[in-house]
């Protein structure tokens, strides 16, 4: 009974957090650009597409995002409404950003398990984070990399609730979650997972050319592998922290190499 009552509670808290959406009316711009979806049909409908989070709460990006088509846009009217859609909505969105850049989200199926696991927080707070990363499968993730290893990078879900001595731990937890995004990726279309430099060694090994350079150590993101051990044979959470960091330009050195010169 207490477990049914627990799990209420952080759907309820969870569900309360991420239910309030933004729909203020949208004013045309003079130079607005286009971005567009596309369907669960495959259809691609090009309109404004919003993003739903900034840089402070990157993670809302993968939930929803506003769009409103080409062909609902009424000029004759100073402003316009957005419809909000989810990953059971659409298959993927392309937006615009504040930057002028082209932001790319696909929907997959993936559970951030390292996230729902890693519960620094500790207490109820710990436990409603571990509750929204291992609850969220279904969601929108960002393509950083395309070709035959695509790469996305996704966030994790911070906590909903926090008190007391916890709100401290828990702002700082979101604060490392906002600036370390997982990357994970797919090879020609198979089973996403998480990248990790061990990983991307034996992803680019059925390719002679980029073989040839890790062997050679030409590839400078690889290198940074040694393994500093404790008595009991695990790797000190610094040099942990060190080679995860590594994993942004292995994607830009390494995949970007396998991407353009191997079969």
């Amino acid at each position: 009974m207490k477990k049914v009552l627990l799990l209420s509670l952080f759907t309820l808290i969870s569900f309360n957090a991420y239910a309030q959406e933004d729909n203020t009316d949208y004013e045309l711009r003079t130079d607005e650009k286009y971005g567009y979806i596309i369907d669960k049909g495959g259809k691609k409908i090009e309109g404004i597409v919003r993003l739903n989070g900034d840089a402070m709460n990157p993670w809302s990006n993968q939930k929803k995002v506003k769009f409103v088509a080409v062909s609902d846009i009424d000029k004759s009217k100073k402003k316009q409404k957005f419809k909000t859609l989810d990953p059971d909505d659409i298959k993927e969105y392309v937006a615009i950003d504040e930057n002028n850049e082209e932001r790319h989200f696909e929907m997959i199926k993936y559970t951030n398990t390292k996230e729902g696991f890693n519960t620094a927080t500790g207490g109820l707070s710990g436990n409603l984070k571990a509750f929204n990363n291992l609850t969220k499968s279904t969601q929108f993730a960002e393509v950083v990399m395309d070709g035959k290893i695509k790469v996305y990078k996704l966030y994790g879900y911070p906590t909903t609730f926090s008190a007391g001595g916890q709100i401290a731990v828990a702002e700082k937890e979101t604060e490392r979650m906002r600036n370390s995004p997982s990357y994970i990726y797919s090879k020609k279309g198979g089973k996403i997972e998480e990248l990790t430099l061990a990983k991307a060694k034996i992803i680019i090994s059925d390719c002679s050319y980029a073989k040839g350079k890790l062997t050679s150590g030409s590839y400078a993101s690889l290198k940074n592998d040694e393994k500093k051990r404790s008595g009991l044979g695990k790797l000190i959470k610094s040099q942990i922290d060190d080679v995860m960091s590594n994993v942004p330009q292995i994607v830009e050195e390494v995949i970007t190499d396998y991407n353009e010169n191997c079969k």
